[in-house]
């Protein structure tokens, strides 16, 4: 719309400079058109595409999660795809095999290796079998496997095994504690 104004403007301007007429009776006729432009180009063309591959997990009896994903540019597309295994379905197929095998045992001591199913047993007042032991036995058993624990975690504390070894060792600990102090307080 501009430049179509512009162009009527010198058009014009043109026409009335040209009619005028000089002394020595000569038409002069001058015109200067300027058109200024660009031109913008886009192409059209479906966009490149990374396929992810396909992992089929739709069978059964298989204990694994198939993971895919894919990225693309303009340049570079790349896809991947791996098979996860899901261990809590292992455990759960594992301990229905031994239980249709008649190992009822083996099968609830399977699942009991899951720390909320070993305290649900717990809490029900059926806890889980210990080195074959069932019921009240498995209970005293794994409550002594507590208390053991217990003395073996305070025993190997690097802390108590410094201050529990002889009077010289204290003495020489504290020497070089106070030496330490004194000098920071310097």
């Amino acid at each position: 719309m501009i430049r179509l104004f512009v162009i009527s403007f010198f058009f014009i301007a043109g026409l009335v400079i040209g009619n005028v007429v000089s002394a020595d009776d000569t038409i002069k006729s001058e015109t200067t058109v300027r058109s200024d432009g660009t031109m913008d180009t886009t192409i059209n063309s479906p966009p490149p595409s990374a396929i992810s591959p396909q992992i089929s997990t739709s069978n059964s009896d298989l204990c694994t999660v198939g993971v895919a994903g894919a990225v693309q540019t303009q340049i570079l597309g790349i896809s991947a795809g791996r098979t996860v295994r899901d261990m809590n379905c292992e455990k759960l197929k594992n301990a229905k095999a031994l239980y249709n095998m008649g190992m009822k045992v083996a099968a609830i001591s399977t699942l009991c290796q899951d720390s909320r199913v070993f305290s649900a047993m717990l809490n029900a007042g059926t806890p889980c079998p210990y080195m074959g032991l069932v019921g009240d036995k498995a209970r005293v058993a794994w409550e002594m496997e507590e208390v053991k624990e217990t003395i073996e975690r305070e025993q190997n504390n690097p802390m108590r095994k410094i201050f529990n070894e002889n009077v010289e060792t204290k003495t020489g600990l504290g020497i070089i504690i106070a030496t330490l102090a004194f000098l920071l307080a310097m």
